[in-house]
């Protein structure tokens, strides 16, 4: 029986989430994981954040199927200044092509200390930005991008900062470290 492995990767910009280059994009080949880890979940390549890595099928399982409910938090930079009008409408849930959203959690926030993004997202003089924070159950297909657009605030940068207790803090991005036994403990005990 080969030894558990439980890792937070702080996935940069661009990078799939995947051991195979696709379309050339870099992928997860390149960051010297142990062997016999795989993703749990995905992000999309232009969404930064966390991304956890298991060789646990059922820990995998339980970080990405819907059906456990673990509570993903994301911080969204949005083109304009996002209005409470939003927040509510995204708080009670949308409905989107694939079916209505579950209410979420979503506030506006201060722009969060982050690492910069390589390459740094356009910026436009006369549009301003803003910040937004979801925390969400599900786990679509572009989920959190659609839903801001479907309140007309395109996301410019995308980060996912936790699931459930388990957080970037302390992460540049490309970098990872082994999960406590208190993170490893927040997915698979509830």
């Amino acid at each position: 029986m080969e030894k558990p492995l439980y890792i937070a990767f702080f996935k940069p910009y661009n990078v799939l989430s995947q051991f195979t280059e696709k379309h050339g994009h870099p992928s997860l080949k390149n960051y010297a994981f142990p062997p016999g880890v795989y993703p749990a979940g995905r992000l999309d390549a232009g969404t930064e954040g966390l991304l956890i890595l298991t060789n646990d099928g059922q820990f995998q399982n339980k970080v990405s199927s819907p059906k456990f409910d673990k509570t993903k938090t994301y911080f969204a930079q949005v083109e304009r200044l996002i209005d409470e009008q939003a927040i509510n409408a995204l708080k009670k849930g949308l409905i989107l092509k694939d079916g209505p959203t579950l209410p979420c959690s979503a506030e506006i926030i201060e722009e969060p200390v982050l690492p910069l993004r390589n390459p740094p997202i356009r910026s436009r003089k006369t549009i301003p930005t803003s910040w937004v924070k979801l925390m969400i159950k599900e786990g679509r297909n572009r989920q959190v991008r659609r839903m801001l657009a479907n309140v007309k605030f395109p996301v410019l940068r995308l980060i996912r900062y936790a699931i459930e207790d388990i957080t970037i803090e302390g992460l540049a991005p490309g970098t990872w470290r082994n999960l406590t036994p208190e993170e490893i403990n927040s997915i698979s005990n509830k």
